[in-house]
């Protein structure tokens, strides 16, 4: 008997659905494309444990009649695509027959239809790609489709699932893109009987407008281009709305999402020099092309997408951005219409004074001092305490480190002293010692921050007036994944979903309030990018941000008492060699070195 042998369909059916289900939201991205390649209207969608228990998805369109509901659930049936060539000819989100026999393969599915023709509906219950009971049903025109227990039967695959925080916040971002696609369709987003999103049926201007909320609506500026290579329309945001965590970045060719690095560097480099090159602008662009011109079978996840000619459409869509901002007066701009004009200088009164006036020159003249005896005393009592260092107690290895320093003061009788607005420069008997000033401070206000949280007495400042900060949905959900840590460091926000707004009301005592929507920027960007884990060591993460906030900048002038207190600080730390974010804090410059370079 040969070692090669087929494997069972439940077997590749669980394979294949490893591609295209990854998680809860590809189940939403599945199941919502279909809603509208089924010509819904009104499309809901129900989540309970942020997927795990449930996904729910119900919408008006056509329906199915009992052979179509059937066979919608084997591999590769679609009513989509017949012959090879309709690849290339797409105007449906959907084509290649995978989703729901991939659903079905790893959880258990019910669904609900009917046509407008049928007088009943039919119901089918599915699990591990079984059919256990098919029935007609009295139902409401269109399918309803219920997916329970996402990854019963592969165990392994449910425990890489992330906390339901994490989850969620994927559930919404598949969630938004198919409703920015398609702005026709109403559509609401529910979890745990809480709704996130209602979006009423509008135009494409109404639901960029309810997704970004109404503070980044107010600052997006519209963009249209007609071309015969493409169609570019949307909105793009002014450089005031360029951020660091890039939440608000979105493609969309033919009403279908897309990510695609090459045009996105196309919007990026017509904001060169009006914005910091750490800082992502806004912008939401929907591409119109001939479908026989773009290539959607890349990815299973039908997310990245070839065009026949990207270079073009990166000319096209680099310049259209660039002419929206110089329309908007963005840009600076030349004044060409002035190029010919004669040059009038100004009229200049001549003065017929006199050459000089000094209104004290009279007062001054007719001056006495006054009757008494004014000669300063010089009080030199106490003079050499003026310089002393202050009593602080020092651990034992500052005390010595700082004896070393006291040992050769410099000309002016200071002991340390600042180089480049940088560095704070200790003499020692063995040579320099050079302590970069911000990585100092960094460490400084990890350590206290640290402190505080340990013994439950972390300083917060109430604010008056609460800190309006100008959030997506997508990035609020990031901020609310972490509220716990936040609200333990002092920070309390609170999300206002209708005004696309995060309301600070309370911010650690380190940092000023003005300093937070850096702060926010930076922890969301982070979190995006991998490079904060919320389930794994998030409190420490936030620490370091904050630390790394509160921190001096470089270029702070110090004085000389400023300056032994950081140092004092620096060397009671248990790590005073090393930031939080592991940089070197200090180096020593030896005499032997010194003398080696002279």
């Amino acid at each position: 008997m040969g070692v090669i042998h087929l494997l069972p369909d439940a077997v590749a059916n669980q394979i294949a659905a490893g591609e295209v289900i990854q998680r809860p939201a590809s189940v939403v991205k599945e199941l919502t494309e279909n809603a509208i390649d089924a010509g819904a209207n009104n499309i809901r969608v129900i989540i309970r444990d942020a997927g795990r228990t449930l996904v729910q998805v119900i919408d008006d369109g056509c329906g199915m009649n009992e052979t179509d509901a059937r066979l919608a659930f084997e591999r590769h049936a679609t009513s989509k695509i017949s012959a090879a060539t309709d690849l290339y000819a797409l105007q449906t989100m959907g084509f290649r027959g995978e989703a729901l026999a991939s659903i079905a393969a790893v959880a258990q599915v019910e669904m609900t239809t009917r046509r407008a023709d049928d007088e009943l509906g039919i119901r089918l219950e599915i699990a591990a790609s079984e059919v256990e009971r098919q029935e007609p049903v009295v139902a409401p025109i269109g399918t309803q489709i219920s997916v329970r227990n996402l990854f019963y039967n592969i165990p392994a695959r449910r425990r890489f699932l992330k906390s339901d925080n994490a989850e969620m916040r994927h559930i919404n971002a598949e969630f938004l893109r198919v409703a920015l696609a398609h702005p026709n369709a109403a559509m609401s987003l529910t979890h745990n009987g809480i709704p996130l999103h209602m979006f009423t049926s509008g135009n494409m201007k109404q639901r960029v407008a309810a997704v970004a909320g109404k503070a980044l609506a107010a600052q997006l500026l519209p963009i249209e281009i007609e071309t015969n290579i493409v169609s570019i329309r949307g909105f793009i945001g002014t450089p005031t709305t360029a951020k660091k965590s890039g939440g608000d970045q979105y493609f969309f060719a033919n009403d279908r999402y897309m990510r695609h690095p090459y045009l996105h560097k196309a919007v990026v480099d017509a904001y060169k020099n009006i914005i910091a090159p750490d800082l992502t602008p806004a912008y939401y662009l929907y591409l119109s092309v001939d479908p026989q011109s773009l290539d959607v079978n890349v990815h299973p996840q039908k997310t990245e997408i070839k065009f026949d000619d990207d270079s073009a459409i990166w000319q096209i869509l680099n310049a259209a951005v660039r002419e929206c901002l110089g329309k908007f007066n963005i840009m600076p701009s030349i004044d060409f219409d002035t190029a010919d004009n004669i040059e009038i200088p100004p009229y200049m009164p001549q003065h017929q004074g006199e050459a000089v006036y000094n209104p004290f020159e009279r007062e001054a003249a007719n001056w006495r001092p006054p009757s008494g005896d004014f000669t300063p005393r010089p009080n030199a009592a106490g003079w050499e305490n003026l310089y002393a260092p202050p009593a602080t107690p020092r651990p034992a290895d500052a005390q010595l480190a700082f004896a070393s320093a006291m040992d050769t003061p410099t000309s002016d009788g200071s002991p340390l002293f600042h180089v480049g607005g940088r560095y704070i420069a200790v003499p020692m008997r063995s040579g320099l010692m050079l302590i970069d000033q911000r990585r100092a401070h960094e460490r400084v206000q990890y350590d206290r921050l640290g402190a505080m949280i340990r013994s439950g007495r972390c300083a917060s400042q109430q604010l008056l007036f609460p800190e309006i900060v100008a959030i997506s949905a997508d990035d609020a959900c990031v901020v609310e994944e972490m509220s716990v840590e936040l609200a333990e460091v002092g920070l309390e926000v609170e999300h206002n979903a209708e005004a696309g707004q995060l309301a600070i009301r309370a911010v650690p005592a380190l940092i000023n309030a003005a300093d937070v929507h850096g702060l926010i920027e930076t922890l969301v960007f982070d979190v995006r990018n991998g490079e904060a884990d919320i389930q794994n060591g998030m409190q420490d993460y936030i620490l370091r941000t904050l630390a790394r906030q509160a921190a001096m900048p470089y270029g702070k002038a110090l004085s000389t008492d400023e300056m032994i207190a950081l140092y004092d600080a620096l060397f009671a730390s248990e790590s005073p060699s090393l930031s939080p974010s592991g940089k070197q804090i200090f180096t020593i410059i030896t005499t032997d070195e010194i003398e080696g370079r002279l």
